[in-house]
């Protein structure tokens, strides 16, 4: 440990712990960004493609939420996949206002690559983190999410006073 950087909370502000989460968020993406470019996709969309062959057809709404991207920014991700053939768009059954979003075999093909991908660059982001601390880092990562849902929703409900 005497190797790493002390981030500390009163540290200056590209010292705090805050900090070094953004970065480490940022190169986690660019090192994803990287690996999946000979399948000319990006993080958000093999997220995309990922969870609606795990979850089943979904709407975009629930991919814009699920995915933290904006409804608009979620449509041209659709967009550029289903242009290439790897997702369709069918009317939701019990809501005709409402798309629901379904990957095609293609897509599913895609998919096991993007697998094999995340497989192997997940081992070696992981390399010499132990299962307990991957752990440790987990609980503390999501009580961190968890205040700052709180904050949100504190600062919210302040705005609307």
């Amino acid at each position: 440990m005497s190797s790493l950087t002390n981030n500390e909370l009163d540290s200056p502000p590209w010292l705090r712990v805050e900090s070094t989460l953004m970065a480490t968020a940022r190169l986690v993406r660019d090192a994803f960004d990287a690996r999946l470019v000979p399948l000319d996709l990006n993080l958000t969309q093999a997220s995309l493609i990922g969870y609606i062959v795990e979850f089943g057809a979904t709407t975009q709404t629930q991919l814009a939420d699920r995915l933290g991207i904006g409804r608009a920014s979620i449509g041209s991700v659709i967009d550029r996949l289903q242009e290439r053939g790897f997702v369709e768009r069918h009317p939701d059954p019990n809501d005709r206002r409402v798309w629901r979003v379904e990957v095609t075999e293609s897509g599913r093909e895609l998919a096991g690559r993007v697998r094999d991908i995340d497989e192997v660059l997940r081992a070696e982001l992981r390399r010499g983190i132990g299962r307990e601390e991957r752990q440790a880092l987990s609980w503390v990562l999501t009580r961190l999410q968890q205040n700052l849902q709180s904050v949100i929703l504190n600062q919210h409900t302040g705005d609307q006073q």
